[in-house]
């Protein structure tokens, strides 16, 4: 979409009543017969604008896509809609490299979607896969603050969507009582000796998915019962994610944790750490009492050993 169809978009949408087409001209600096061939461009691509003698008003919006997306995003972001990817975080890699920055690129679908540890993640057709490239002015060791942040932003959104989700360290987001998984979040940089370079946070929502696509142990915001609007939850969850202060993420993440205060096994680099889960420190580390004291846990693989 040009930049001057989404401006036209945006001011249509945030007017309370129909907009002239001589407003619009006078606002995009282009002649009304413009006006008329971009709104019926937009027409095209699913856009529901009615016009009447008081001007353009728009009543719907395409269910899913980039356009979708863009209007009423109130984050900062462009972004970059495939119909299918191999994998949403590896284009945001490329246009990192290329100097890009806050762009999310969304994928219809993935057909080499991964998680942590390289697994395979599951990525059929009704699901949320976006992938936020951004650039924070923070050193490479506060990098796992964002995974944080973003299983904060996506907890938010399925709770907004009417599912009650939390969070398993460090960034699975699942649902409240089984604890079957909602979501996956991979987070990738390069940085240099004081500074992020770039960042990309991958997130896998499973929004409108049927149960029949998910493996046992996953389920979705629409098996949950919760409202699987696909465009209004990947809005919600790069907003809530673009608001986020890093130091305010803690107390958000706490707020919705389901490991705390589980025993837990971690597996991690340098042995099994097993214990219970006490608490959760910047950037992201995760504190075990274990038989022999406290052992602060900064990257592996949790199991909760039992029951909530």
């Amino acid at each position: 979409m040009t930049t001057t169809r989404r401006r036209l978009l945006r001011v249509i949408a945030d007017a309370d009543g129909p907009v002239s087409g001589p407003a619009l001209a006078e606002e995009l600096d282009v002649s009304r017969a413009a006006v008329w061939k971009h709104v019926e461009a937009l027409r095209e691509a699913g856009f529901g604008i009615e016009s009447d003698t008081d001007g353009y008003a728009l009543h719907s919006v395409p269910a899913y896509g980039g356009d979708a997306i863009a209007v009423g995003l109130d984050a900062p972001y462009s972004v970059e809609y495939h119909d299918r990817l191999p994998s949403t975080n590896d284009r945001a890699r490329e246009l990192a490299v290329e100097g890009a920055s806050d762009v999310l690129v969304v994928a219809g679908e993935q057909t080499g979607g991964r998680g942590r540890l390289d697994r395979a993640w599951a990525s059929p057709p009704g699901g949320v896969y976006a992938s936020l490239l951004c650039r924070p002015d923070r050193p490479p060791a506060h990098a796992p603050i964002f995974t944080l942040a973003a299983a904060v932003a996506v907890t938010r959104a399925c709770r907004e969507a009417g599912v009650d989700a939390v969070i398993k360290w460090p960034n699975d987001v699942l649902l409240a009582g089984d604890e079957r998984k909602l979501a996956g979040i991979l987070t990738e940089m390069e940085g240099e000796a004081d500074r992020i370079s770039w960042l990309i946070v991958g997130i896998g929502a499973n929004v409108d998915v049927a149960a029949a696509d998910l493996p046992e142990t996953a389920t979705s915001v629409r098996e949950a019962g919760g409202t699987a609007d696909r465009r209004r939850f990947c809005q919600r969850m790069v907003e809530e994610f673009h608001a986020l202060d890093p130091e305010d993420v803690l107390p958000a993440w706490r707020d919705h944790a389901v490991t705390l205060g589980r025993a837990v096994r971690v597996d991690t680099p340098g042995g099994v750490v097993e214990g219970e889960a006490v608490d959760v420190r910047f950037p992201g580390a995760l504190v075990v009492q274990t038989d022999d004291g406290e052992r602060v846990v900064h990257a592996g693989d949790c199991e909760h050993l039992r029951p909530a």
